[in-house]
């Protein structure tokens, strides 16, 4: 066998630890570099992917980059789509039980996943594995051993079981068997280190303790931070539509980064992108002593991250774009076009939900009053006005959205 080159231990250190929150038991994993070195044989490195989730934002981006850097380090990344598990439902996080979704449906969703998480990992190098390959050939008396290695008095422990207990909210027998059912990833693949986000911790331990009841040598557990999303508040998240999707459109990319509150920007620097140490250091000092506007750094970033996704010539594109709107007042170069019968009168709410740039009435009435709807360059601050539609008319809602009917 041919001598594979892995960096030094410290090297890989220095990399694993970036932005990492813990590494648990942190000398294990340098026991097991260390025996890397002495074998010639890459770790397994691990992460399950949840297929209820096919669109990618850089919050999930997290995670795949220290994939990604353990790739680079010369060890074996594993994505186990959770087609099985999909079907139970990861109740990580969260205060009620979570629909679970058809086989077809996290299959469908496990391949956006990858070809999403393929702007990130290397795919030929990546080995991409379906968890149904070994849950569905388990017995209900394989189940059963598996579950008697488990007690409920731990399981209770976790704190999403716990607030859903006291709170008197149901909690299925099924949830239970989440946790166990991804630890039997592990054992399927002899992981050696498996990541998660911080919501994972209690999961990816269950990992460690099952592997040890098939006598097998414990994976080693990193945990990544949730990012915030562009509100500064909460965790990113489609839903509260405060995310910055990977596959998103340069211009968007561009200026959803923008949009970031100034304390967020060093941590996006270190979750976020490649950039070296050095330049991590110089923003930080940039950061600190006020050298430079902060509204500059966030432009780099946004560059940085159009450059990761698209290409360098997209984010030079998307930084032109963004001044032609926001400081020569022009309109993007392309902008989403809408049929709709002419000199059709319509409710300006009803307009707004019907191009899909507000989920609801509601929503679309507070985007009016508070002055963030304009029909040609003219604001609209009634909710009651009715709009006369005419054919090249554009409507403008929030600072990025515009329509063009025709």
């Amino acid at each position: 066998m041919s001598k594979k080159l892995f960096p030094s231990l410290n090297e890989q250190m220095d990399v694993i630890k970036r932005g990492t929150v813990e590494i648990i038991p942190e000398d294990e994993l340098v026991k097991k570099i260390e025996l890397s070195f002495k074998e010639n044989k890459p770790l397994n490195i691990k992460l399950g992917c949840d297929p209820s989730r096919p669109d990618l934002h850089i919050g999930h981006a997290v995670v795949l980059k220290k994939l990604a850097q353990f790739q680079k380090l010369g060890h074996q990344a594993i994505l186990i789509v959770g087609d099985f598990t999909g079907m139970i439902g990861d109740p990580s996080g969260r205060n009620s039980t979570r629909p679970a979704l058809t086989l077809e449906q996290t299959r469908i969703n496990g391949e956006s996943y990858f070809q999403q998480a393929s702007k990130i990992l290397d795919k030929d190098k990546t080995k991409i594995v379906y968890n149904s390959e070994w849950l569905s050939k388990m017995s209900f008396e394989d189940v059963i051993i598996l579950s008697s290695k488990y007690t409920v008095a731990r399981m209770i422990e976790r704190d999403d079981f716990t607030k859903r207990f006291k709170g008197g909210e149901p909690i299925s027998v099924h949830e239970f068997l989440y946790p166990l059912a991804q630890a039997m990833d592990s054992v399927a693949i002899n992981s050696d280190v498996e990541l998660g986000g911080t919501d994972q911790k209690f999961n990816l331990l269950v990992g460690r303790d099952i592997q040890r009841e098939f006598g097998m040598e414990p994976q080693v557990i990193l945990t990544m931070p949730l990012l915030l999303g562009t509100d500064g508040v909460e965790k990113m998240s489609k839903s509260l539509d405060n995310y910055i999707g990977i596959s998103d459109p340069p211009s968007q990319i561009y200026g959803r980064t923008l949009s970031i509150p100034d304390n967020l920007i060093y941590t996006y620097y270190v979750l976020t992108t490649d950039v070296p140490e050095e330049k991590l250091s110089q923003i930080q000092s940039q950061l600190n002593d006020g050298s430079i506007n902060p509204r500059d750094i966030k432009r780099d970033l946004a560059r940085t991250l159009v450059s990761m996704y698209h290409n360098e010539e997209a984010a030079k594109n998307a930084e032109e774009e963004f001044d032609r709107i926001f400081i020569s007042k022009g309109l993007p170069d392309e902008i989403l076009e809408f049929k709709i019968k002419e000199d059709k009168e319509i409710n300006i709410l009803e307009l707004i939900v019907l191009v899909n740039f507000a989920p609801s009435k509601g929503e679309a009435r507070r985007l009016v009053t508070q002055g963030g709807v304009s029909i040609d360059g003219e604001k609209i601050y009634d909710p009651l006005q009715s709009i006369k539609i005419n054919k090249g008319m554009i409507l403008k809602v929030g600072k990025r959205k515009f329509v063009k009917f025709n």
